[in-house]
């Protein structure tokens, strides 16, 4: 799977790096029919300390793109918080995958 990161306002990160590609290579194992990843992090200026740190992740598939978006107030939990949405959306893809 290629793995792309892209940063808006964030200096780009190697151990944050290192758990995405971590986690995605784990959803990999499970999901052989993902092809692409494109990892979006930026920082928001908000009022709150709960949110602020932005996590995006669209993922090529067969058929339509997958996405989750995760604004919390740190990027592991944002990172998270998409993975954990992504898990969702694939766990629904490939059931509708083995019923055709």
């Amino acid at each position: 799977m290629n793995i792309t990161f892209e940063y808006d306002g964030v200096k780009a990160s190697e151990r944050l790096e290192a758990l995405i590609v971590k986690k995605l290579n784990k959803m990999e194992s499970k999901y052989d029919f993902i092809v692409q990843a494109h990892v979006f992090l930026r920082i928001q200026n908000t009022s709150s300390p709960m949110s602020g740190k932005i996590c995006k992740i669209q993922l090529s598939v067969p058929g339509p793109l997958l996405f989750a978006e995760a604004n919390t107030k740190s990027f592991e939990a944002s990172i998270q918080e998409s993975i954990n949405d992504l898990e969702r959306q694939l766990s629904k893809k490939k059931e509708k995958m083995k019923s055709h």
